[in-house]
């Protein structure tokens, strides 16, 4: 219990999952025509998961936070709707942030 699965290549599937997530949610926010109060955030947050992905493991109250400033930022815009909920189960992947 508590070990993670690592593919043939050595990655973390939770790790690919995630990237793939955040890869075609940036490419469908890139794509969106409308402009929208909070895009750079999202863009900026996006980013930052990616980042945190290709280091390896990352901290999972960091994932939330950042998956939550995304959820605020496109959770209006029902283009993006399906693409930020693979972002978020990639996410919830990596469990729980630990109790306080």
């Amino acid at each position: 219990m508590g070990q993670t699965r690592v593919t043939s290549s050595g990655e973390d599937p939770r790790v690919r999952e995630l990237r793939t997530a955040v890869s075609r949610l940036r490419r469908e926010l890139a794509g969106h025509p409308a402009e929208f109060p909070d895009r750079k955030i999202a863009e900026e947050e996006l980013a930052a998961l990616d980042a945190m992905a290709v280091t390896g493991v990352p901290e999972i109250p960091r994932l939330r936070r950042s998956l939550l400033l995304i959820a605020g930022a496109v959770g209006s815009v029902s283009a993006l709707a399906s693409a930020l909920r693979d972002v978020r189960v990639a996410v919830d992947l990596f469990g729980e942030p630990p109790r306080r």
